[in-house]
Parts: structure tokens; C-alpha cells; sequence
């Protein structure tokens, strides 16, 4: 056997390190759940998005296939050289923002707004300016925005549950039981899910005739370029991908002892979202949900939870491999069960920026930037999300200075102690393990 030195034991060896010898119930069971997620959380958001969007089944499917192959790809890749479960994926508040922003902007414009958001994480990621702007834009702030966009898919579940009660009223209720069970091998979605496609089936919903399967294709869409869609778009995709992905998700890696790259990271995500871009995909960034799953203390041994990103990353390549299914479900589904599952499926992030955005002392700017975002309000052309973030960042300079300057305060020291070196002697306690996990947000 090949032995190495332990450089934190004087004269120990150890066996080196391998991805087959790094496997152990813990983090398999972590990785087939990050994958559940994706299968039951994110295909509805998928699918209710492609509707608004009036979406053709084959830009569906390119969608679908290009956004889920080059997350799997970029976190297999970094989760086996970093030794770190980097899970990158799309932009789940990004995704709702595009779905309610389908009636002012064409599929093209929004194309040539991902291909400027990919260029500007590149530079921000080379820069290595990501940071300080994150720190400009405070996360309550943020947090208000993306919960005014997503307000309209939960609200979104009753309305359908009003004209279809049978089977939304039974995905409800699997949501709830399984949330109830808490269980790490039955999220809330797959309940809800389950529920939703027994009752559909049981009240002849379901048309099997639309089901089918072949290779999936993608298809190259030209980008069409108009300040009105650039400025509305780009800048709060951007700050989503960013200050919700990476601040949120980088966040809980670092709430656990690893310390990713912070820019090179940025750069990649923004290369990602120029392929994706290419074939009618949108911006790439940390996968919340994912890094929560997979980095957590259930995932097992520290230096062995890389392993459930490499088990979910696997699960995305089968699911990108599947995306003409994926976009034949639109016929297979009844019409309102596809958008009340999305809206469960946001119900927990919607929770969780609701809590950021009101347990702070820059509430009354985040519910500024909370009511703008769901107004639709629209000037000069350019939609809500812009001015929430604008009317927000208006509103706490002029109200809540003091909390404003101590943000930004500690958001700079919070910056320089995430490029000192991880405290060694927390990294090996279990019981710090303990500690820094119930300040994550989930």
C-alpha cells in the first residue's frame, strides 16, 4: 500500500487518499438526496418556467439538457480537485426572475442578457471585485428582492388549488406530511410530488400519450442585445447568481471548514453561463439547496463529503441525458400541477429570505425592495428587480444609515477572515462541527 506522511501527526502515515476509498454510507445517503432535490425540487421550476416563457419543446429540452450537463460536469470536476462538495447549478431565484419577466422580454433578448451576465462574472471573478460588490448590496436587501419575485409562484399553489383541489390539495398534503416526518431520505418535494402524480392518475389527469423518450439536442439561439433588456436583466441576474448563490452557499462551505476560491470559482460559474447562454440556458451559481445536503454534518467525515457531490453531480448527467422527457412531461402533467409544485418547491427559500429580510436592522429597505419586486413596477424599460434593489439601497441610506454602514462594515471583515487560514483545531472537533451547523442557513 502506498503510504504518505500526515502532516498533522509527527512520524504517522496514512494511506492516500482515493474517491473509491472515501465512499461510506453517510455521503451516499447525502448525494442520492441532493439528487431528489434536483429530480423533484428543480424539474417543476423547470418546467412552470418554460411555460411562461412559451417555450418550444425543443427549446425546452436544450434548456434543460445544457443547464443540467454543465453543472454536473463543473461539479464533478471541482469537487474531486478541491476535495470539496462544490455543488454548481443554475439559479433557482434566477430561473423565477426569468419566469416572470417572460411577457416583456423575448427568449433572444433574455439570451443576449445571460451571454452579458456570463461576461461580467468572468471579469468580477479575474477582478476579484465579486466580494466588494456583495458587500455593497446587502443581503437583506437582496433577500427582499427575490422574495417579492418568487411571491407570485407560492401565492401561485392556492390559486391553482381554487380550480384544481383534487390533486393540488393532494400535492399539498404530501408536502406537508414529509415535512412533518423529517426524514433526510424524504424531502418535502418528493412527498408532494408522489402525492400529486397518485391523485392525477387516480382522477384520469395523466396523459401517458405525450410521454416519450429520445436523445436529447440542443439548439444554438442567437442573442439579441437592447439596453432596455441588458439593464433589467443582467444586473439583478448577476447580483442573484452572486449575493444569493455565492454569499449563501460559499457561506455554509465556510461555516464548515472549507475554503473554495472565492474568484476563480466566480469566473467559472460565469464561463458556465456563456455555454449555457449559447443554447438558450441561463446563469449558473452555487446551488444553495445543494451545498446545505452535501456539506452538512449527515454527509459524514469532513474530508469525505466530496464524495455526495460527485454521487449528485452523476445524478444531474442522467437527468441532463433525459431532458426530452424532461420537456415531454409538459404534456404528460395536468395543466395546474406543474406550477403548484414549483411554488412548493420555493416555499423553504422564500421562508428563508423572508427571515433575512426581516430580522435585521435594514427590514424597512428589504420590504421596500420586497413590495417593488412583486409590483411589476416598469421605468424606462426596465423591470422590477432593478428598482427593488435601487428603491431598497434609496430607502436604508436614507432611514437606516447606521445598520447600512455597519453592513458594509461587516461585510469587509467578514471578507478579510475568509482568506485567513481555517482554524485547524475546529476543523478536527466534532462537537465545532455541531456548533457551526446551526448557524447555516439551510
Amino acid at each position: 500500500m502506498e503510504m504518505v506522511i500526515n502532516p498533522g501527526v509527527v512520524g504517522s502515515v496514512r494511506p492516500r487518499r482515493t474517491l473509491l476509498r472515501d465512499f461510506n454510507s453517510a455521503n451516499i445517503a447525502a448525494g442520492l438526496t441532493a439528487g431528489l432535490f434536483y429530480l423533484f425540487g428543480a424539474i417543476p421550476l423547470f418546467l412552470s418556467a418554460a411555460q411562461r416563457l412559451n417555450l418550444s419543446a425543443a427549446e425546452t429540452t436544450s434548456w434543460f439538457f445544457i443547464t443540467f450537463m454543465t453543472s454536473a460536469v463543473s461539479s464533478l470536476v471541482l469537487s474531486i480537485v478541491l476535495r470539496t462538495p462544490v455543488p454548481i447549478g443554475w439559479s433557482v431565484p434566477g430561473l423565477v426572475f426569468l419566469a416572470t419577466m417572460g411577457d416583456r422580454y423575448t427568449h433572444a433578448e433574455m439570451v443576449g442578457a445571460f451571454m452579458a451576465a456570463g461576461v461580467l462574472m468572468i471579469l468580477l471573478g479575474l477582478l476579484g471585485v465579486g466580494e466588494h460588490l456583495m458587500r455593497f448590496l446587502p443581503l437583506p436587501i437582496v433577500m427582499g428582492m427575490f422574495a417579492g419575485n418568487v411571491l407570485v409562484y407560492v401565492t401561485g399553489v392556492f390559486t391553482t388549488l381554487d380550480h384544481q383541489p383534487w390533486f393540488v390539495g393532494a400535492a399539498i398534503g404530501g408536502y406537508l406530511v414529509s415535512r412533518a416526518l423529517g426524514r433526510l431520505w424524504l424531502p418535502p418535494m418528493f412527498g408532494a410530488v408522489l402525492a400529486g402524480l397518485v391523485a392525477a392518475a387516480i382522477g384520469g389527469q395523466i396523459n401517458t400519450g405525450a410521454l416519450e423518450w429520445s436523445a436529447p439536442t440542443v439548439t444554438a439561439i442567437g442573442p439579441e442585445f437592447h439596453l432596455g433588456s441588458l439593464a433589467a436583466l443582467t444586473i439583478p441576474l448577476v447580483v442573484m447568481a452572486i449575493g444569493m448563490g455565492n454569499v449563501q452557499g460559499l457561506g455554509l462551505l465556510a461555516a464548515q471548514g472549507y475554503r473554495p476560491p472565492v474568484a476563480k470559482m466566480t469566473a467559472i460559474m460565469g464561463l458556465t453561463t456563456l455555454i449555457n447562454a449559447s443554447f438558450g440556458g441561463h446563469v449558473s451559481s452555487i446551488q444553495n439547496n445543494g451545498a446545505a445536503i452535501l456539506s452538512g454534518p449527515d454527509a459524514g467525515p469532513r474530508e469525505q463529503r466530496y464524495v455526495a457531490s460527485v454521487i449528485a453531480s452523476a445524478i444531474a448527467v442522467v437527468l441532463a441525458l433525459c431532458a426530452a422527457t424532461a420537456g415531454s412531461l409538459l404534456g404528460l402533467l395536468p395543466p395546474g400541477l406543474v406550477p403548484a409544485l414549483a411554488g412548493l418547491a420555493l416555499m423553504s427559500s422564500m421562508i428563508d429570505a423572508l427571515q433575512k429580510a426581516t430580522k435585521t436592522d435594514l427590514s424597512l429597505g428589504a420590504f421596500f425592495a420586497l413590495v417593488i419586486a412583486g409590483s411589476g413596477l416598469t421605468i424606462l424599460g426596465i423591470g422590477p428587480a432593478f428598482w427593488a434593489l435601487v428603491g431598497g439601497m434609496v430607502v436604508s441610506a436614507m432611514l437606516e444609515r447606521p445598520a447600512l454602514m455597519a453592513a458594509w462594515r461587516t461585510g469587509s471583515q467578514a471578507r478579510t477572515a475568509s482568506h485567513m487560514p481555517p482554524d485547524r483545531t475546529s476543523m478536527s472537533n466534532p462537537a465545532g462541527d455541531l456548533a457551526q451547523a446551526q448557524i447555516c442557513p439551510a
